[in-house]
């Protein structure tokens, strides 16, 4: 019995360590997933994280959702005669031994017809799954925070 223990204890300890704002699926690894805090009244909310590719091929985002929303969509910031344009896209790559960042005025996610607004304050958290082509699906925590983390503020556009 107590083999049985300091095996299972020796499984689950990597788990304790592990980062909570890291999430793998397949050869994918997914990093701190956050979002913005918004008002009480705003009408979308977007998502952000950053995807490594350690694999040797391609894979692709294909989409997302999230039970706080009715609609999740894959977008992306391009710019159209001198003026700065989101647009949906049907999916993401990401290419192999690459990565793929999901930040202010690039990519994100943009989530619609919010159903439960008690988890987009400051500090909370909300599920975000992810459907890759090769990968399979992958759930991650978003962390709602005021403000960007270190190192996603160069991504946003200088007013």
């Amino acid at each position: 019995m107590l083999n049985k223990l300091i095996v299972l204890a020796a499984l689950l300890l990597p788990a304790c360590f592990a980062n909570a704002h890291e999430y793998k699926a397949g050869e994918l690894e997914i990093a701190h997933p956050w979002s913005q805090e918004l008002p009480p009244n705003a009408p979308t909310v977007a998502a952000y994280f950053v995807i490594h590719n350690s694999g040797k091929s391609a894979d692709r985002l294909l989409s997302v959702d999230s039970p706080i929303a009715g609609v999740a969509q894959l977008h992306e910031h391009v710019m159209q005669n001198d003026l700065m344009k989101m647009q949906q896209v049907p999916s993401v790559e990401i290419p192999a031994g690459g990565e793929v960042t999901f930040a202010p005025m690039a990519y994100h996610v943009m989530l619609l017809e919010l159903k439960d607004r008690s988890l987009l304050s400051d500090g909370k958290r909300f599920p975000l799954t992810m459907h890759f082509e090769k990968s399979g699906n992958v759930t991650v925590e978003v962390a709602v925070q005021k403000k960007a983390p270190d190192g996603m503020q160069g991504h946003m556009h200088a007013q």
